[in-house]
């Protein structure tokens, strides 16, 4: 008698999937050809225009290179972390964080934030996670971006966090398309996705990377909908830290010292322009919480009104601004009111925050920035402002520097210099007689830690030699101490009587 074994494998599963892998593959290789065709076109279009191509034309095209480029930037870290989530090398660097940090920092981020209010709501003190903030930041962004591709126009997104055993659930919730029931086991797989998202030509890795990165601080995500048309809510965890390496969440600062020459009853007004609602809200909150008293507006015509109504002695502003620039309006406000503007920007380039500062600008904040690091900063500002600068103005031979006017001059003709290198110049005439050190002008002029890089400072001070024609071999105005600062003569005698 002759036996027989036989096998079956149900090989829908196996199809399905490589169904899938077909379709991503086909999706990353028209999305990739799309962004790369669209930066051709422009570079084409800027390098042998059709017709003389006007400023703001240019600036477009400049645009489109880069959204395209910020695409295919995404796309390939999306395969990258998928690779590396597959091998187990994904990298992490975790550290103790503020919870609320992270969401704010996301929040800010988010690109939506305009078209759908996001409300925040975390429990009561909660514990500081460790996390890679880069990462988990990364997370909040996907839920976030999710959140709002699946939303109409204008439909909220709540954001919150409890306390969960040994750690901290933090949800992303939406009231938009919702998810089917059979959909939800299968969203964080591989070429997988929410329909908005490969409807909208997304690859679907989003949410796996979303998982790989949850899992690999030890957490674990998953997500909740009643179904299609009721929303949907996304949860991951996070370890919260250890009890005994807890660190309180920093408390509110107290209000800055006010100054003799202020009435002892006046609070300080810091004014704040933003064309973004929600961040004027968080700014307003952070003010409040610090113990000023805020004006917002979302109107850089409004601004210049409210500088000469309300007289604020700080501004806070953004330096892009829809059809204003953030610079120009800040000389015009240096017009009317001698107060300190601290610009607010999402863009850190070394040229933009290097042109803000040489025209004036008392301080560059990055966006996203935490509420504790805003409040620092404006104390900061606002003590600078309280030193005062002599009353008679400083003579050397041929040098004059006018403190009153904010003019120098070199045997009665006008020398043109930038922003910061009159504050460097005031800061050492100022003190004629003593060493500076670096570290005190770094603080004092530069608004930098003491032990930043000196370079820019010592190109300063060769720019103020160069129009001061001052020698540093033979020098008659600013001399180097080596290996500790710079220093000025005194001044010569003022107020003497003539002939």
């Amino acid at each position: 008698m002759e036996s027989f074994v036989a096998f079956l494998q149900d090989m829908a599963p196996l199809e399905e999937q490589e169904r899938l892998r077909t379709e991503f593959l086909a999706l990353v290789s028209h999305k990739l050809r799309l962004s790369l065709s669209t930066v051709k076109g422009s570079v084409v279009t800027l390098l042998d225009p059709p017709a003389p191509l006007s400023p703001a034309e240019m600036r477009q095209f400049h645009r489109i290179i880069d959204t395209q480029i910020d695409c295919m930037h995404a796309l390939i870290s999306d395969l990258l972390d998928v690779a590396r989530i597959e091998t187990g090398a994904l990298a992490l660097a975790p550290e103790p964080v503020d919870v609320a940090l992270l969401v704010h920092e996301a929040r800010n981020a988010f690109r939506g934030g305009g078209r759908h209010p996001i409300d925040i709501d975390l429990a009561a003190d909660l514990p500081w996670v460790m996390a890679d903030r880069a990462r988990i930041g990364r997370v909040l962004g996907t839920l976030l971006a999710n959140a709002g591709r699946n939303s109409p126009e204008s439909f909220p997104i709540r954001v919150s966090a409890v306390r969960d055993g040994i750690h901290v659930a933090v949800a992303v919730a939406d009231q938009g398309l919702g998810i089917p029931a059979g959909s939800l086991p299968h969203l964080f797989r591989k070429f997988a996705g929410t329909d908005a998202e490969r409807q909208g030509g997304d690859t679907g890795l989003s949410l796996a990377v979303c998982k790989g990165i949850v899992e690999a601080h030890g957490g674990r995500i998953w997500a909740e909908s009643d179904g299609p048309g009721l929303g949907a809510r996304f949860t991951f965890t996070i370890p919260a830290v250890e009890q005994g390496e807890y660190v309180a969440p920093v408390t509110a600062a107290p209000p800055p010292a006010r100054s003799p020459r202020r009435r002892a009853a006046e609070q300080v007004r810091v004014l704040t322009l933003d064309n973004d609602p929600q961040t004027l809200r968080d700014i307003r909150d952070t003010l409040l919480h610090a113990g000023y008293a805020p004006i917002v507006t979302v109107d850089p015509e409004e601004t210049l009104r409210l500088v000469a109504k309300e007289r604020p002695h700080l501004v806070l502003m953004d330096l892009i601004l829809p059809g204003a620039d953030g610079i120009e309006l800040m000389q015009h406000i240096a017009e009317m009111a001698d107060v300190p503007v601290i610009f607010l920007s999402a863009h850190g380039q070394e040229q933009l925050v290097a042109r803000a500062l040489d025209q004036g600008a008392a301080d560059y904040v990055v966006k996203p920035f935490s509420p504790v690091e805003l409040a620092a900063r404006i104390r900061a500002a606002l003590r600078r402002e309280e030193t005062p600068e002599p009353l008679q103005p400083y003579v050397l031979g041929d040098l004059t520097i006018d403190y009153a006017q904010r003019r120098v001059s070199l045997a009665g003709r006008p020398v043109r210099l930038t922003a910061i290198e009159y504050r460097t110049l005031a800061e050492l005439s100022a003190n004629a007689g003593r060493v500076l050190t670096y570290g005190h002008l770094l603080r004092r002029v530069w608004r930098l830690n003491a032990n930043a890089d000196l370079r820019p400072m010592r190109t300063a001070v060769s720019s103020l030699r160069r129009k001061l024609g001052d020698d540093a071999e033979d020098p008659t105005y600013i001399y180097t101490e080596i290996r500790v600062g710079y220093r000025m003569p005194e001044g010569e005698p003022q107020g003497r009587e003539e002939g």
